[in-house]
């Protein structure tokens, strides 16, 4: 079974769930179906196998890529706990802080939020397979 066909059934549920008219539903999975066969779903199959390729890797730089980036990520997220008790404590000092990542934020190209959401749902979508594989615990 490959990665394709554990993803067909998942997102003719996703269509059942999502579009509520009968005909358009149906329109959609026969959609879904001719996909199946046809280049662009051999090119999803080639970078869903590459980043399985890249999870399973024994070379540390690789395997922990994403996951680096996503602990980046959540730290940044986390930091809003001290800055609501500072804010608490010293309101003027907290809104200083928040204007200034407010601004570095807002200075980050938009790439590389892009490129956060791609690895995030990469990574996911990876260790669900490999899960499912049995290949990661």
């Amino acid at each position: 079974m490959s990665i394709l066909d554990g993803l067909i059934g998942p997102l003719a549920g996703l269509i059942d769930k999502i579009i509520p008219d009968p005909k358009a539903r149906d329109a959609a999975k026969l959609e879904l179906l001719r996909l199946e066969g046809s280049q662009e779903i051999e090119a999803m199959r080639a970078r869903l196998s590459a980043i399985v390729a890249e999870a399973q890797s024994t070379d540390p730089w690789t395997s922990r890529a994403r996951p680096s980036f996503l602990y980046v990520m959540y730290a940044l997220f986390l930091f809003a706990i001290p800055m609501g008790l500072l804010s608490a404590l010293s309101p003027q000092i907290a809104q200083s802080i928040s204007n200034g990542m407010t601004a570095y934020l807002r200075g980050l190209p938009e790439e590389l939020y892009a490129l956060f959401g791609t690895g995030y749902l990469g990574y996911t979508a990876a260790r669900q397979w490999g899960k499912a594989k049995g290949v990661d615990r």
